[in-house]
Order: structure tokens, then sequence, then C-alpha cells
């Protein structure tokens, strides 16, 4: 086991043109990252193989399901099962924890 106390918002760094992620724990097919993106930047639509849930650090987030989308705030979390197409949308510049279990 090990200890590390990290500020989060200062894990990634917003950049123009791309997301930024970093894996901060990986095992099979779970991991646990942060993502940053800039107002108005897309994360395309994917899918995940694991359940999943998407905490909002800062800003707001937008992430879309077929016809259904839903926006999240700062210190709120989304909750989605597997196999669900989906795409994220800034609407401000944010940073998000992404857990897959």
């Amino acid at each position: 086991m090990f200890f590390n106390v990290l500020k989060a918002k200062d894990i990634v760094e917003l950049k123009e043109g791309s997301f930024e992620k970093e894996m901060l724990l990986e095992r099979n097919e779970s991991s646990f990252s942060i993502i940053a993106l800039k107002k108005n930047e897309i994360i395309d639509t994917h899918t995940s193989v694991c359940d999943a849930a998407v905490y909002v650090l800062e800003g707001e987030i937008e992430i879309h399901f077929d016809a259904e989308k839903f926006k999240i705030e700062k210190g709120e979390i989304l909750m989605f099962k597997k196999d669900k197409e989906h795409k994220a949308v800034a609407l401000k510049d944010s940073k998000f924890f992404v857990i897959k279990i």
C-alpha cells in the first residue's frame, strides 16, 4: 500500500485544443483519473467497459447519452452503467474525476 496527498486541482492543467488526462490508479478494467477540459472542448463519443462515476471538481460539463444530456456542476456526481455510448462537453473550463469500477 502507498500513501500520497495530492492537490486535485493541480494534477492536470487546462490546455487549449485538447483534453488533459492523468491516470491516478488503474487495475484491470477499473481506474481513477482526472481530466481537464477547456470551455467548449469535447471528448468524442465513446463507451466505458465499466460502470462509471464522474465528479466535477471545478467548472461545468455536460454528458450526452443518445438524446439525453446531463449538466454536472462543481461538487456533483453523475453515475452510469457500462456500455452506454456517451460524450462530454465542457460548458466552462473544467476539471473532473472519472472513476470506473
